[in-house]
């Protein structure tokens, strides 16, 4: 292997201006996405396959939301070849664009009483497109802000990409409330289409706000050198294929997510009765919570390391979503409160602090959008059909919620087995990063030494 590169000599980093915009992006985007889910959940199985049994029709409405989901990998693989082809910034303008109209376009999509058959072809489709843009994202902002990034804060700033997602999470229930309080002729006519227009604007926002950040030094630095990588994913797995699997292995923790936000709000509303309008307030406390905590569990990851922090939310979800199912079961809406905040807002925080600066120093800078890309989205495709697995753990009636505690409990293993045995770079300055590895008690000043 060759030597360490320099330090990058280009333009000065912007950390923050950075930061600001993964967060703001991903805040944009996710909304758009998780708008989707929550009508897939309340509305869709009503409007696209009004001709299946009530429970049959759920399933099939949280497989249009799982289908984006296949659609992320192959997103990675282009997208994230793009990226570290040609630029990151490129990636953050041209995700939010696509992901924008696809949204705008489904509020506009005629359901299955006006076209028949096609109105759910036409819907995945669109979510096919969605998990493409999606692909790309998150890897493009936490990438782009982790090299913008001191390289002793790198997870506090990278941390932001993940808080942006919460906020869209928010953002998207938020428009959810009154719209979920209509009457349901109105809910089901035209109200669940309003959040999907709201897209336009959220697009022109997302645009203006990443097209005046600048390109990463790292990235400047490779174009100056002409040491960009002419096939990123094809040097991708010839010679970093062990981090592409932890990676992917890692990231089936974004089952809980999706559990969740989708499936146990779809449980709860459509199986046990319990207020839509309240189950959609647990999302935004629980989310509120999470942008609070998100960046200060980022900067315990630079104090401490970033794998205490992701394994102790790991263990803590596996347990705190059992308890969660339960509540919503009893119908306990104070425990279903309390319980929400813990599995989410704190759990679920805990990993998503860290893990985009955890993931992305796995990585050199040569392929590292690529390496976060592909790693991330072939473990999220576990994630976005984990509400589909779990409805029919449960059953027809819902009432078998302990297999599908079960599941996430398992999942939480397999995430926990694969940080647990990983290393933790986060004393390692940025230039060097996938270099060669550091111990871990080595000072962030030196430099590995090279093979």
């Amino acid at each position: 292997m060759t030597a360490s590169p320099q330090a990058p000599t280009g333009p000065p980093a912007q950390p923050r201006k950075a930061a600001l915009a993964a967060w703001i992006g991903s805040a944009l985007e996710y909304y758009d996405f998780f708008i989707y889910g929550t009508a897939a959940a309340l509305v869709f199985n009503k409007l696209f396959f009004p001709g299946a049994e009530p429970a049959t029709g759920t399933l099939l409405a949280l497989a249009t939301f799982g289908a984006g989901y296949v659609a992320r990998p192959v997103g990675a693989f282009v997208l994230g070849h793009l990226g570290d082809r040609f630029g990151r910034k490129r990636i953050l303008v041209s995700t939010v664009l696509l992901m924008g109209v696809a949204t705008f376009a489904v509020g506009c999509l005629p359901t299955y009483a006006s076209i028949g058959i096609a109105a759910p072809i036409i819907l995945v489709v669109l979510r096919l497109l969605q998990g493409f843009s999606a692909g790309g994202e998150q890897a493009g902002a936490s990438s782009t802000s982790l090299e913008h990034a001191p390289s002793n804060r790198r997870a506090y700033f990278t941390s932001f990409t993940l808080g942006g997602t919460q906020f869209g999470q928010v953002l998207a229930t938020a428009i959810f409330l009154p719209v979920a309080a209509l009457p349901t002729e109105d809910l089901l006519s035209w109200g669940w289409r309003l959040p999907f227009w709201l897209s336009a604007v959220v697009v022109v926002a997302g645009l203006l706000i990443r097209r005046t950040l600048d390109e990463t030094p790292v990235f400047q630095e490779q174009q100056r050198r002409a040491e960009t990588s002419r096939a990123p994913v094809a040097e991708l797995f010839s010679s970093h294929l062990g981090a592409v699997v932890r990676v992917v292995l890692a990231s089936t923790i974004a089952t809980v997510s999706t559990i969740f936000t989708v499936y146990a709000l779809s449980y709860a509303v459509n199986d046990v009765g319990l207020s839509r309008t309240a189950m959609l307030w647990v999302g935004v406390v629980a989310n509120v919570v999470a942008i609070v905590v998100i960046p200060l569990f980022g900067a315990l990851g630079d104090r401490i390391g970033r794998k205490p922090v992701f394994l102790a939310g790991s263990i803590a979800m596996a347990v705190t979503m059992a308890g969660y199912l339960a509540a919503i079961s009893a119908g306990s809406y104070v425990w279903i409160f309390v319980l929400g905040i813990l599995v989410f807002g704190l759990g679920n925080s805990a990993t998503g602090g860290v893990w985009p600066a955890f993931y992305g120093e796995m990585f050199p800078a040569r392929v590292r959008l690529s390496g976060v890309a592909i790693g991330t989205q072939i473990g999220f495709a576990v994630a976005g059909f984990a509400p589909s697995i779990a409805a029919a753990l449960a059953g027809d009636d819902g009432s078998n919620w302990p297999a599908v505690a079960g599941f996430v409990a398992a999942v939480c293993l397999l995430n926990i087995v694969a940080v647990a045995t990983g290393r933790d770079y986060y004393r390692t300055p940025t230039e060097d990063l996938g270099v060669s590895p550091v111990p871990r008690s080595q000072p962030a000043a030196a430099s590995p030494t090279a093979s």
